[in-house]
């Protein structure tokens, strides 16, 4: 103020052109941001829920809320994943408010203050609050506790105390919800025709032979599929492909990686300090104080690194040994020999079969499923392989399994740890291992160990040098300034070596990573705005790590539908569907029993057998769980033969050898009581779902965020 007065004083000119200036400077970003009014949109419309619009300032007011609470309780700023995390919240928060909300008002559901009473300090203790009064060594809750803290409440800072308030809010939130599900829950009803139904589908045996061509018995590459082909199936099936607002990008990247003189400076300072660790009268110590990475003193397989267990076993105690690099990181160690521990390390491989749901009949039949591959690994299929296509734990699968090294702490659900922990020896463990995930196969490859190593060790990173990241700027720079167009972007590749072009496709528009790329939010954002169009490269983007540059190859549009949406997946369909009208024809008209008709259609025809299965857990040894070769199996007679038919995955010629029918009974309560279940423990979701649907939500955050 001072200064301005000052100015006033010499120049009233002066003071209207600083002013406007400071003005300018406050709420430039809200007058000339993307989605300000002088900046071409004044849309200030964040999203819409049950016809209601959500104001970006209403929306950005919510977020600061929890912003605030949240920081208050953890006493730390957010970070960008947290901060993603709180607008996320806090728009659940608004589809809970106005679309919940219509249905708890229309049943008149409420939540009165003596209940929120008896949730606090009555007889029915809200969960969370046992959870935020409890001691945390005994784990006992302490109601005196609570009553005490709200006797000083109001001598609290104002910051708790509405922290408080909100957290009140999301009780009467927590309770009416509940009421809403549970009301739901108790509507729901299995009529007994139904339950007959399941109980014939789980006791009803039939034993069957069957002639199965499978598709991929003929060479993808021998059929040819056409764009109108996939056009007219693509017509024929638009239900079951719903639009989505993606986009696909090619990028290259200009890494930051340090220097040769970056990493000679930091291998110069780690020799120093190996020397100082060697004779530092507190190692531990002296490696905490000197390491870039926090690591423990004592060490189990589990928590090594693959290089430090390989290398281990060659340390003498006393000894200091490295350095050894990992990544952009050099380690040295001081090795104090081994010490027994009370917790195990193990390390397995596992694949897991999932039920379908929870009902007993979609267990059984991923036991049957899980039996059989067991059963093919031990005839010496390979394990790894197998769970590479067959597991239901994407995270192992894409490593064969494998889990890595685990604790006997709770690391592992109990029936796994157990199986694992019992073993003596690496290998495969004879049975199925049921918990509550699904069925485990599962694959000792390091059995249980409680040794302990004691090893004091410095890790130092070596970081790049302004000079290294300046240098990576000016390629990526460079580059992007000598190209317009993907044809140049690609003839600029072509032509330097060093650059490798990665492809992401199907970016949603809420994307915050690009692939493996952290923190790409600009790089999302470029790809989805208007004047950002097929082919057009990016400018530089920067991450910590490195440069990008990228050009748009795609987009989808949510209410536009094409091919190329889902080209991979249409050609697939039509082509299996041209694979099964050559397998068809071949086999049309054919006669004599199953092999005779599997010997006169050639190469790629099986015959085989199945005891013994029902309806609800058939599982057919090549063509897996095929519900429709399933149903027309049991619809034949003893002795009959269908016709050819499509299944799943292939062609089928099913034979019934006989069928013995399930027992008369009674009473279906058992199975009632399943289905009933069943459908109670999926009510939250499918509620969830419905409310979301029948609301027709409209998300756009991405255009502000």
């Amino acid at each position: 103020m001072a200064l301005i007065n000052k100015i006033r004083e010499k120049s009233g000119i002066a003071v209207t052109v600083i002013a406007i200036s400071l003005i300018l400077f406050m709420v430039g970003g809200d007058l000339l941001g993307p989605n300000s009014m002088l900046g071409g949109n004044n849309n200030q419309v964040v999203g819409e829920i049950a016809g209601k619009e959500i104001n970006i300032k209403d929306f950005q007011s919510r977020v600061d809320g929890f912003r605030q609470n949240y920081e208050a309780q953890s006493g730390r700023s957010l970070s960008e994943n947290e901060l993603v995390a709180l607008r996320d919240q806090a728009w659940n928060q608004f589809i809970v408010d106005i679309a919940y909300r219509d249905q708890f008002d229309e049943l008149g559901l409420t939540v009165t203050d003596e209940e929120l009473v008896d949730m606090v300090q009555g007889n029915h203790i809200s969960p969370s609050i046992l959870q935020a009064f409890s001691d945390p060594t005994t784990g006992r809750f302490d109601k005196n506790a609570v009553v005490n803290y709200l006797k000083n409440l109001k001598t609290l800072p104002i910051e708790q105390q509405k922290s408080w308030e909100n957290f009140e809010k999301s009780l009467r939130e927590e309770r009416i919800r509940s009421k809403y599900e549970n009301l739901l829950k108790l509507s729901a009803y299995t009529p007994k025709a139904q339950a007959e139904k399941e109980y014939l589908a789980q006791n009803t045996k039939a034993t069957l032979r069957y002639l199965y061509v499978p598709y991929f018995s003929i060479v993808d590459t021998t059929i040819k599929v056409t764009d109108s082909e996939l056009e007219q199936y693509l017509s024929a099936h638009r239900s079951e492909y719903k639009g989505t607002d993606t986009r696909s990008i090619e990028y290259v990247t200009f890494p930051v990686q340090p220097a040769k003189d970056d990493s000679a400076a930091l291998y110069t300072e780690i020799k120093e300090l190996a020397r100082g660790l060697a004779t530092a009268p507190n190692d531990s110590a002296f490696a905490s104080m000197n390491s870039d990475i926090s690591l423990p003193v004592n060490m189990s397989l589990a928590t090594m690194s693959d290089q430090l267990k390989e290398a281990i076993k060659t340390f003498v105690p006393g000894g200091v040994y490295g350095p050894y690099r990992e990544g952009n990181t050099y380690f040295i160690y001081k090795y104090g020999g081994t010490k027994i521990d009370t917790v195990s390390s193990a390390r397995a491989s596992h694949i897991l079969i999932r039920a379908e749901n929870q009902s007993d009949s979609a267990k059984a039949a991923a036991r049957v499923k899980a039996e059989g591959l067991l059963a093919q690994i031990r005839s010496g299929a390979n394990f790894e392989a197998l769970a590479a296509t067959s597991s239901a734990d994407p995270g192992s699968a894409q490593r064969g399994g494998d889990l890595g090294y685990f604790q006997n702490n709770g690391a592992m659900v109990k029936p796994f740890e157990e199986a694992v922990f019992s073993a003596s020896a690496p290998g495969l463990i004879g049975k199925v291992v049921e918990s509550q995930f699904g069925f485990h196969i599962i694959k000792v490859t390091a059995p249980k160990s409680n040794v302990l190593y004691r090893v004091a060790a410095i890790g130092k990173t070596i970081a790049p040098s302004q000079s290294t990241r300046d240098e990576a700027y000016r390629k990526a720079d460079e580059f992007a300034n000598s190209v317009k167009t993907k044809e140049q972007f690609n003839e600029a590749v072509k032509k330097d070596k060093g650059l490798v072009v990665a492809t992401a496709n199907r970016i949603p528009e809420t994307a915050t990573n690009v692939n493996a790329i952290q923190n790409g939010r600009e790089i999302v954002r470029w790809a989805f705005k208007d004047d950002s169009k097929i082919n057009s490269v990016s400018q530089v983007f920067e991450t910590e790590e490195q440069y990008i540059v990228a050009v748009l190859t795609g987009k989808s549009d949510q209410d536009n539908v094409k091919v190329d949406d889902f080209r991979d997946e249409l050609t697939t369909k039509v082509r299996n569907q041209k694979k099964s009208e050559q397998i068809t024809a071949k086999l049309k008209g054919a006669t004599g029993d199953l092999e005779a008709i599997a010997k006169k259609y050639g190469a790629g025809a099986l015959v085989e057998s199945a005891t013994d299965i029902t309806l609800a857990t058939g599982f057919l040894s090549s063509a897996g769980f095929d519900p429709i070769a399933l149903g027309k199996a049991f619809g034949l007679k003893a002795g009959q033969k269908s016709d050819v038919f499509t299944g799943e995955n292939g062609v089928f010629i099913m034979e019934q050898i006989n069928k013995t029918d399930a027992p008369k009974v009674a009473d279906f309560t058992q199975y009632k009581t399943q289905l009933t279940q069943s459908l109670e423990s999926r009510m939250s979701y499918l509620v969830n779902e419905a409310i979301r649907e029948n609301a027709k939500i409209e998300d756009r955050r991405a255009k502000f965020f």
